[in-house]
Parts: C-alpha cells; sequence; structure tokens
C-alpha cells in the first residue's frame, strides 16, 4: 500500500484497540466497528504479525517442511494476515480451498475480499469447522473466552497440521508449551522444537524462562516516516518483535543434522563470553560461547546473527565446536550490549 492509505489510517481507532489488546478486555466483545478500523489495523498492527508469520513460516522453510494437501482454516481470521502470509511462503495452486472463521462478519467479509484480490485463484467459504489439511491459529490466546480450549483442542485434532503463532510472552508461551504436551501422542513436534520429547522449559528447574524468539522487521520500516510517526503514536518498539509460536504435523517432519538445538530468546553477552538458551532432547540449559575458543560464534552472538537451529558440539555446557556460523566481520558490538562480569 501507498501514502494514501496512510494518510486514511484512522488513529482513534488503532488508539481504542490497542487500549483492548493491552487491557486484556479484547476477547470480550467484537472489537471491529467498521471497514476503516480493519484497513487501519491491517496497514500497521497486522503487519507486525505478518512480520512474526514471515519469520515462523522462513523457519519451516528451512527445516524442509511442506504444507500437506487439503483445506486451509485460519481460525479467527481477523483481516486475514495470517494466510495472506502462508500464501506468500507458500503460494498456492489454482482452486486451492481456504476457509475463514471469525466472529465478527465485518472481518469475515474483509478478509475474503483481501485475500481473493491477491490471490484470485483461492476458493474462499466462510466455516469454523474442520477436518482441514492446516489449521492456521494467530493472536488468539488471549481472546478466547473462559471454557474454550476444550473445543479449540477438537478443531486442532480434525487438522494434518497446526500453525500457532502468538505473542511471545511468558504466560501466552507457556500455555502453547501445555497443549503440545497434551497433544504429543498425536502429533509430531515440529516446530520450534527439534525432539518429540517432554517440553524441557516446562521442567521446574526452568520455571523462570519461556520459549520465545524474536521476528525481523524490514529493515525499510525504519527510514520510512509513516512507521515512525506509528511508533510515536502508540509507543511501539519496531525493532522488538518478540514470537512464541507452535507447529504440529501428523506427518513426521524432515530429519535435522546432528547436533541441531533451538536457541531460545537472544544470548546474554559478556566481554570473554556469551550465553545461550539452548533446547534439545537432553532439556533446555544455558550454553558457554567462549571468544577464545569459537571467536566467529561469539562475534555472531554480539551482532545477534546466531541461527536459530545451530549445530553445536558441546562438552557439558560449552560450545566446543560449531557449523553454519555467518560471517559478520570484525565491528563492536552497539554500546550497551555486552553485560559486565
Amino acid at each position: 500500500m501507498g501514502a494514501s492509505a496512510w494518510d486514511r489510517v484512522d488513529w482513534e481507532a488503532l488508539a481504542r484497540l490497542r487500549a483492548g489488546f493491552l487491557g486484556g478486555s479484547a476477547g470480550e466483545t467484537d472489537y471491529w466497528k467498521s471497514e476503516s478500523d480493519l484497513a487501519s489495523y491491517d496497514l500497521t498492527y497486522a503487519q507486525r504479525i505478518g512480520w512474526k508469520w514471515d519469520h515462523v513460516l522462513a523457519d519451516l522453510h528451512a527445516r524442509g517442511w511442506t504444507p500437506p494437501p487439503g483445506e486451509i482454516l485460519d481460525w479467527g481470521c481477523g483481516s486475514g494476515i495470517a494466510h495472506r502470509a502462508f500464501f506468500h511462503a507458500f503460494p498456492p495452486a489454482d482452486g486451492q480451498p481456504l476457509a475463514l472463521w471469525d466472529r465478527s462478519p465485518l472481518a469475515l467479509d474483509f478478509a475474503r475480499r483481501r485475500v481473493t484480490r491477491a490471490f484470485p485463484g483461492v476458493r474462499v467459504r466462510v466455516s469454523g469447522e474442520g477436518p482441514v489439511g492446516t489449521l492456521l491459529l494467530s493472536h488468539v490466546m488471549t481472546e478466547l473466552p473462559p471454557g474454550a480450549i476444550p473445543a479449540l483442542m477438537e478443531l486442532i485434532r480434525g487438522a494434518t497440521t497446526l500453525l500457532w503463532v502468538e505473542a511471545g510472552t511468558y504466560e501466552v508461551s507457556r500455555a502453547l508449551g501445555v497443549i503440545r504436551e497434551e497433544l504429543l501422542g498425536e502429533f509430531h513436534p515440529v516446530a520450534p522444537c527439534v525432539h518429540r520429547g517432554a517440553c524441557g522449559i516446562l521442567a521446574e528447574e526452568n520455571t523462570p524462562h519461556w520459549c520465545h524468539h524474536f521476528a525481523e522487521p524490514p529493515a525499510g520500516i525504519f527510514t520510512d516516516g509513516n512507521w515512525a510517526r506509528f511508533a510515536n503514536v502508540t509507543g511501539i518498539d519496531l525493532r522488538s518483535l518478540p514470537v512464541s509460536y507452535l507447529v504440529l504435523d501428523r506427518r513426521p517432519p524432515p530429519s535435522l543434522p546432528p547436533h541441531t538445538l533451538r536457541l531460545i530468546g537472544r544470548p546474554r553477552l559478556y566481554k570473554p563470553y556469551a550465553l545461550a538458551m539452548g533446547c534439545d532432547a537432553a532439556g533446555v540449559r544455558e550454553l558457554r560461547i567462549t571468544k577464545r575458543r569459537l571467536p566467529e560464534v561469539f562475534r555472531a552472538a554480539r551482532k545477534g546473527r546466531l541461527p536459530g537451529l545451530p549445530q553445536w558440539v558441546r562438552e557439558g555446557d560449552e560450545v566446543i565446536e560449531a557449523a553454519g556460523v555467518p560471517e559478520v566481520g570484525e565491528e563492536p558490538a552497539p554500546p550497551g550490549e555486552v553485560l559486565p562480569e
């Protein structure tokens, strides 16, 4: 969308929507009041959700995962950013069936029109029922009414694959972990998990931690005056996009290289070493990357360039070998990034 779309943004509506999201009242009633609400949201807040979906979908591409055949259901679709991001990552064949469901008729109509404009070959119907090939859930956890989880679990059980993307908060992340555990006997974990054992983050010793990651926004928004105004008006830090997600599949996922683990959150940085939270079948624990032993990996940690699925050989809690480390140069870390000993 061009500048004319930004000229039509309803900033008061965005403030009202954000107050509902932050205050926890968004799940109580349909908060869409007009087409303008949806258009303003889709241009701003929804794009940030879309960047989180881009992160997850890129992760699935890197994992070698592809969608199963069958209908896609975007449940609680809102303005439709989740299925549009999905189709950009995995282009639909002509005639691909897509089901949309939302409590808001306004949102359903908006999402239907947007997706048929962007992907005219998609066949859209309005339905909130399965069975489906792929079930998309996006930022619905905090809006579910009391007692809604059992019905949602039945919907999940009617799908081949679940892609569930949420905010990267402690409560939401750990709730996804509990749902993973309940479905573990029926589905294979695909992402962010690298194993199908018990969730290590839910172990008692890891109570302070949660499984979250950080998506990268497009670099161009930092020099875009429209996004600068959005950040000023809303008080949102455009650099921070924490995300929690869960991808489950009835099909076994592609195998991973030996020594693969999943990094969680961001590393803690010190002058001679970095500590990165890693998860694999052995559990979740902090791993030490020393500047002396692995200078390239240490520099990647300082520059925020560690891969999400590194292949690290460990000796105890120290990383002693690493594969696939990006070259990041010798630039110093940004001021304030390195913690004291």
